[in-house]
């Protein structure tokens, strides 16, 4: 049911103000103003939802709620795996296309550059249009780039399509942790963002896998990976249309308003988010701006911008550079460098494993740790990223089994997987309503050093050989690991520290103030309103 508030007089808000600090009283006195402000302008009030609605997408059966975060995560396995998979087809493709692997190479770095960027634009529009139509625009966007792709005449518009298809696909694979938010309460998210790491790092190694064995068939080739894509997105937007269901509460309710004030001809019902509406580029503005001033004012933000990109900066470094060191190495052939890549699947699926040890710890230690809860597993992983870069540095050598190097790269990717998902759990404990604009912070800085990193990929190895090259790599991630052991240390102190996490911690007691104030004017005086 949808509740039509009343006109609330201002005198509740000051009994309440009397059994409250000063700080929570300004608060109160202008929501009572906002209130009032409404009601002049409207006629009444703010519709929202009743207790236990159904259409409430917190309210939503446990079956929709999986549903939901299944087809959600799907569009993130399509996109990792035509991020990965296009670094397989690069022989034929130069054979077709009569283009240099650099060329090939930027194609593939342009994919994290769209990726990287774009969002920090478009992730406004689900205030003005709802998530679901993001996912649908974006999944037929991104089946038509890869359709480009696959079409193409030339390596410039191969580079094109892959800078359009990381955008279109960014755009699409961003708003799976929104909607995971919009419809699991917070205590149950974990298992659901675990699965959304587990697809988004177990897809970056799939693909690969799979366009190895379209690679080493002459009668297919790296067009033919595109089609697959193709198809597999074709199918996908399709189950969007008939499975997925608008999750953001705000457009819910202002689609309802909407209907009702259509229904009856009474302009009285308003959702709060028509009344505080900001305009849209505004909205851009903020999400542009905010994540570069975090990025350069708080220092948790930056160390694990900087952790995550290293890390991930390696992983397309591999993606660009196992194919070539196993066939150059061990003499393998495309198919089974293609296989290589299920190092990172294996991976993938240790870390998930070990993220469940994670939950336990941080439920038991969160009382008393707080935020750093979550950092229990990470301070292990921090050791996996240099010993899995050791491993596969010395031990890739023709006297030494293939397994070896592979054994580096599993526990290498098995690390990636924790920090990839510490990064998002992590940030959002610490910056609250900030959140979002902390994670994109780190997800800009994660798809710019993607980018940067297959373009010196091969002049390194090239002049310093694998061996040197991944060691130096190895040493960097050795340098890194001191990092989340700080902040599992003194995590508390820098937060307290930091002109935003008092901002917030500011905010979460004004808020609580607020749920105060309520449940006092409630008992003192029966709420009066009308239900729709």
């Amino acid at each position: 049911m949808l509740l039509l508030r009343t006109n609330v007089p201002v005198s509740e808000s000051l009994t309440a103000v009397r059994a409250l600090s000063s700080l929570s009283a300004l608060r109160i006195l202008r929501n009572a103003s906002n209130e009032l402000k409404c009601q002049r302008k409207f006629g009444l009030g703010v519709v929202t939802f009743e207790d236990n609605d159904t259409r409430d997408p917190m309210n939503f059966s446990y079956k929709t709620k999986w549903t939901i975060t299944l087809v959600a995560c799907a569009f993130t396995g399509i996109v990792a795996a035509a991020a990965a998979s296009f670094s397989m087809g690069y022989q034929s493709m130069m054979q077709d296309l009569n283009c240099t692997q650099f060329q090939a190479t930027v194609g593939l770095s342009m994919w994290s550059i769209g990726f990287g960027i774009v969002p920090l634009i478009t992730s406004s529009f689900t205030e003005e249009f709802g998530r679901l139509n993001i996912y649908i625009v974006s999944s037929f966007a991104f089946m038509l780039t890869q359709m480009t792709i696959a079409l193409s005449p030339n390596i410039q518009t191969v580079i094109l399509g892959r800078l359009l298809g990381g955008a279109f696909g960014s755009t699409g694979a961003t708003l799976v942790g929104g909607s995971i938010a919009d419809v699991w309460k917070q205590h149950e998210r974990g298992q659901p963002m675990a699965f959304f790491a587990l697809v988004a790092v177990t897809g970056t190694g799939l693909g690969p896998v799979i366009a190895g064995v379209i690679e080493a068939n002459p009668r297919l080739g790296w067009r033919w990976i595109q089609w697959v894509h193709v198809m597999f997105t074709g199918a996908y937007f399709i189950s969007v249309v008939l499975l997925m269901k608008e999750t953001r509460a705000t457009i819910v309710l202002t689609r309802l308003a909407s209907k009702k004030r259509k229904e009856t001809g009474d302009d009285r019902y308003r959702a709060k988010a028509e009344i505080e509406k900001q305009k849209l580029s505004t909205l851009i503005k903020i999400s542009c701006t905010r994540p570069i001033y975090l990025l350069l004012t708080e220092p948790i933000v930056q160390g694990f911008s900087l952790w995550i990109g290293f890390t991930w900066g390696v992983v397309f470094a591999l993606i660009e550079s196992i194919s070539a060191e196993f066939q150059a190495v061990y003499d393998f052939n495309v198919q089974n460098t293609g296989f290589v890549f299920s190092t990172l699947i294996v991976g993938s699926f240790i870390g998930y494993s070990a993220n469940i040890y994670q939950e336990k710890l941080y439920q038991k230690n969160y009382p008393r740790k707080r935020q750093e809860a979550r950092l229990y597993l990470p301070c292990v992983a921090a050791f996996f990223i240099p010993i899995g870069i050791f491993i596969y540095a010395w031990t890739a050598r023709p006297e030494i089994h293939w397994i070896a190097p592979a054994i580096g790269l599993t526990i290498f990717m098995s690390g990636g997987f924790v920090i990839y998902m510490v990064v998002f759990l992590y940030l959002a404990d610490c910056y609250g309503t900030y959140a979002s604009s902390a994670i994109a912070c780190q997800s800009l800085c994660r798809n710019l050093a993607a980018s940067i990193f297959p373009l010196f990929t091969t002049q390194t190895f090239a002049r310093l050989t694998y061996r040197w090259g991944l060691t130096v790599f190895g040493c960097i991630g050795a340098a890194l690991v001191p990092i989340p052991w700080v902040l599992f240390f003194y995590g508390s102190r820098i937060r307290a520290r930091s002109k935003v996490s008092r901002k917030i911690l500011e905010e979460e007691e004004l808020e609580d103030m607020d749920n105060t104030r309520r449940k006092l004017t409630e008992f003192q005086e029966p709420r009066s309103g009308k239900h729709l």
